[in-house]
């Protein structure tokens, strides 16, 4: 008889402080993962409000969690407001639903605007030339006058180098490497001449 004046009474404490319980209104975090974000700008919102701006990172990729924490059963509904200046654009995923428990699944994935990598040839006439950006590598044929590497993301670091000189020529690149701006790269250029 007395247990069962316990368990009503534990019963009637958690209908009075659900918090004790574990089943309090406003504990539940909701958050998740970004990805594309090397520079600062990206703003979330959650209901039109609670905005969270999202530090960047050096490989672009990290969690996130709104500070405000959640009533069970409440909406949620993860928006972008603002994006980074070197994205194309930054779109929600699993960002809908109704709170039965922390939310972790919520995705932002940003595009990173990219930009093309040309430049000019001169002087080639052998064969085998094979330029190198990373792990892009462009072959280039003989009496080519000009050649594109594969587009190279905003604010990333480029470096064109030869990977294999020609047959019978030596290649030497001018304005190879550098960092990306917000415009195309087209001053690279590789000069070839004859092996004496």
């Amino acid at each position: 008889m007395k247990s069962s004046y316990l368990r009503a009474g534990a019963a009637l404490a958690c209908a009075l402080a659900l918090s004790a319980c574990g089943g309090s209104d406003g504990d539940l975090g909701l958050g998740g993962s970004f990805s594309g974000v090397t520079k600062p700008g990206l703003v979330l919102q959650n209901n039109g409000g609670s905005d969270l701006t999202v530090a960047p990172t050096a490989t672009g990729s990290g969690t996130f969690f709104f500070s405000q924490l959640l009533e069970t059963d409440s909406d949620y509904n993860v928006t972008v407001k603002g994006k980074p200046s070197n994205t194309e654009k930054c779109e929600a995923f699993r960002n809908t639903g109704k709170v039965a428990f922390t939310i972790t699944t919520v995705a932002i994935v940003c595009t990173i605007k990219t930009h093309a990598l040309t430049g000019t040839v001169s002087g080639l006439t052998g064969n085998n030339l094979v330029l190198v950006n990373g792990a892009d590598r462009v072959p280039v044929a003989a009496g080519a006058t000009t050649f594109a590497m594969a587009r190279v993301n905003e604010d990333a670091p480029y470096g064109v180098a030869i990977l294999t000189q020609p047959d019978n020529q030596t290649c030497t690149v001018a304005n190879g490497s550098g960092v990306t701006g917000a415009n195309d790269i087209a001053n690279v250029a590789v000069t070839c001449v004859n092996r004496t």
